[in-house]
C-alpha cells in the first residue's frame, strides 16, 4: 500500500505527460500522413505557440502603452484564454505559409522537403531568439489552475490535472471531427490515397494546406498547455519533436489510438524512469521504442508491410 501511495504521484505525472505527447505528435501524425513529408520545423513551431502564447498573456506593446495598460488591466485567466485561442490561429497561419513553401518539393526526391523544414526549424528559433531573446521564461497562470491541492497526505499541481484533462478533451474533439465530419473523412482519404481524391474532385492542394495548418495549430495548442511545465526558451521544440516521431512509429503511422497508447506509454516509462533514476528518463524513451520495433515493426496499432513478412 505504501509503495502504491509514493508510486501515485509519478503515475500521474506520467499520464499527464504522456498525453501532452500525444497531443503533440498528433499534429505531427496528420502532416506524416497526408502530406507524406515529415516536417522537421514541428517543434520549432511548437515552441512559437508557446511565444505567442507567452505575448497575448504579457505583451508588450512599445507604440500604443495606453493599450497595454488596457490590457494588462484585465484578469490573468482572460488573457490566458485569448492566448489559448489566438496562439494556435497565428501558428496555424505560420504554417500556411511554410506549406505554400513546400510545394515546390512535392513529387520529388523527400530529402528536399526535409531540408526546406529543417531549414524553416532554423529559422523559426533564430526570430523567436531575435524577437524574445535566449533567456528562459514562464507562463503567468490563472489563480484556479495554480498552485497544489491536498490530496490525502499527498500534495498534486492543480496545474498538470488541467492539462491533462485539457489534452483529454482536445483528443477527443480532434477523433470526432476526423470520424464524424466530412473534412476529416477527406483527410482520411487523402492519407491512403491521394489520387483518389484528387479523382473524386476535392481540391488536393486546398486539403494539404488546411491540413499541415491544423497539424502545426495543435503543436501549438500542445506548446501553450506545455508551457508552464517546460518553461519557455528557444530550442525547447527538440524536446518536442524527438518523442512525437518516435510515438507515431511506435504507435503506428497513421493510427490516432495508437499515437494516444504510444503516447501514454511513452510518458508514463519516463515519469517512472525519472522518479526512480533520473539519468536514464530520456535513455528510458529510446528502449521502450527500440523493445517494441523489435517485435513488432509496424508499432503497436500499424498496418501489416513488407518489413513483417
Amino acid at each position: 500500500m505504501d509503495l502504491l501511495l509514493n508510486l501515485l504521484p509519478h503515475l500521474v505525472n506520467g499520464v499527464t505527460l504522456g498525453l501532452l505527447f500525444a497531443l503533440i505528435a498528433l499534429g505531427f501524425m496528420l502532416i506524416v500522413g497526408v502530406m507524406e513529408t515529415i516536417n522537421l520545423a514541428h517543434g520549432s513551431l511548437f515552441a512559437l505557440g508557446m511565444y505567442f502564447a507567452l505575448f497575448f498573456v504579457t505583451p508588450k506593446l512599445g507604440l500604443f502603452p495606453d493599450l497595454q495598460a488596457w490590457y494588462l488591466a484585465l484578469p490573468v485567466g482572460t488573457r490566458y484564454l485569448v492566448a489559448l485561442f489566438l496562439a494556435p490561429v497565428f501558428v496555424g497561419l505560420f504554417g500556411m505559409l511554410l506549406e505554400l513553401c513546400m510545394r515546390r518539393t512535392y513529387g520529388r526526391d523527400p530529402l528536399y522537403g526535409l531540408l526546406l523544414t529543417f531549414g524553416a526549424a532554423l529559422v523559426i528559433e533564430e526570430v523567436i531568439r531575435l524577437v524574445w531573446g535566449s533567456t528562459e521564461k514562464q507562463l503567468p497562470l490563472p489563480e484556479a489552475i495554480s498552485g497544489a491541492f491536498l490530496l490525502g497526505d499527498l500534495a498534486y499541481s492543480k496545474y498538470r490535472f488541467y492539462a491533462g484533462a485539457f489534452a483529454v478533451i482536445a483528443i477527443l474533439a480532434l477523433w470526432l471531427f476526423i470520424e464524424k465530419t466530412p473534412y476529416g473523412a477527406m483527410i482520411k482519404a487523402g492519407a491512403h490515397d491521394s489520387e483518389m481524391v484528387r479523382a473524386l474532385g476535392i481540391n488536393l492542394s486546398r486539403l494539404r494546406l488546411f491540413v499541415f495548418s491544423l497539424g502545426t495549430a495543435l503543436a501549438a495548442i500542445a506548446g501553450v498547455i506545455m508551457a508552464p511545465i517546460w518553461g519557455i526558451r528557444p530550442h525547447v521544440g527538440v524536446d518536442a519533436v524527438v518523442p512525437a516521431f518516435l510515438i507515431i512509429v511506435l504507435g503506428g503511422v497513421g493510427s490516432l489510438w495508437g499515437a494516444v497508447v504510444a503516447g501514454l506509454a511513452v510518458g508514463l516509462v519516463v515519469g517512472l524512469t525519472g522518479a526512480y533514476a533520473s539519468e536514464w528518463s530520456l535513455m528510458s524513451m529510446y528502449l521502450l521504442f527500440i523493445a517494441v520495433v523489435t517485435f513488432r515493426a509496424r508499432g503497436l496499432f500499424g498496418k501489416k508491410s513488407v518489413l513483417d513478412a
